[in-house]
């Protein structure tokens, strides 16, 4: 049998708030590592407390490669994370240290090692159709037409997210096949590194809860609303931009639109924040390669060593 001689790298993965930025920092204390970022909301500038970026203590301590790299007005796809984080991949690698890709977007994770599979074109036609029903039943209703349609796509997809429930409801009309599957196909080539899986995977959500509505009062306090009142002033960004779809940044951006009261938009952005939750953990289940660690029953920085320990070969 033939060694797998390709380079190492590991995926450190987990929802939002389950403590991925910490275990990083522990891990590159131990092991030759060059962190990457995979976050959808990161790599916006002007995107910090709301996105609970790590402060800049932590990455002049622990550089983190990909955050910071985009103006919000500019929108960043799967494709072109995947361009950046294989370019890093291979600084780090020549650099004789092993990449460790943290962070909680899934998608990302996927495109990165399996690929982007190739999605018909939008349709101008079926698009509108799809505008003026959801205007006529609202997108809860067709989220509930994509659970049954395509589930695995309606688990990662909120019921309000309008722009991803119509693409994923105008993709099964113009191919017949669920966009879930399609995501699947990818680009079926072997993944340049031999990649350790480490998944931070709560079997109790009520602790991870209980820390999101923490955290995002500390997000309050820090100034969180006067980083939103920044971007609205700035006067070219909108609500359709994926920066501004970020959760907590969409019901701040409504909020100071005069939307609702503080009590309300509150609860939305914390109730936003656990949906995120959710849909990450469903995702997370389906990595069936990954070593699992649940955070709320031990801190998982001895078993994630000694996994670590064991893939690198190192004596640590």
């Amino acid at each position: 049998m033939s060694l797998d001689a390709r380079p190492l790298a590991v995926f450190l993965m987990g929802p939002t708030a389950s403590g991925k930025t910490a275990l990083a920092c522990e891990l590159a204390d131990r092991f030759p590592l060059g962190l990457v970022s995979v976050d959808s909301a990161l790599v916006y500038r002007g995107l910090d407390i709301g996105a609970a970026k790590p402060d800049a203590a932590t990455l002049a301590r622990y550089p983190h490669a990909l955050i910071d790299i985009r103006d919000p007005a500019q929108p960043y796809s799967a494709a072109e994370f995947c361009d950046d984080a294989l370019a890093v991949m291979r600084e780090i690698t020549a650099r004789g240290r092993v990449p460790l890709l943290v962070g909680g977007t899934g998608l990302y994770f996927r495109a990165l090692q399996h690929g982007l599979s190739e999605l018909p074109e939008a349709d101008p036609v079926i698009r509108a159709r799809l505008t003026d029903e959801a205007a006529r039943i609202g997108w809860p209703a067709m989220h509930a037409r994509l659970e049954r349609l395509d589930p695995a796509a309606a688990a990662r997809i909120g019921p309000n997210d309008a722009q991803r429930l119509q693409r994923a409801l105008e993709v099964i009309e113009l191919s017949g096949r669920p966009l879930s599957e399609l995501q699947r196909g990818g680009h079926g080539e072997v993944f340049p590194w031999r990649v350790l899986k480490l998944a931070l995977l709560p079997t109790d959500r009520r602790p991870l809860h209980a820390r999101i509505a923490r955290r995002f009062d500390a997000m309050l306090a820090d100034g969180f609303l006067d980083e939103v009142r920044v971007l609205r002033e700035r006067g070219d960004l909108h609500a359709d931009l994926p920066a501004i779809r970020a959760v907590g940044y969409r019901q701040g951006w409504e909020y100071l639109a005069g939307q609702g009261n503080a009590v309300d938009f509150r609860d939305r952005a914390i109730f936003a924040t656990r949906q995120l939750a959710k849909r990450q953990i469903t995702w997370l289940r389906a990595e069936l390669d990954a070593r699992v660690f649940d955070p709320e029953l031990a801190p998982p920085l001895v078993q994630a060593t000694e996994a670590a320990r064991l893939f690198l070969g190192t004596a640590h």
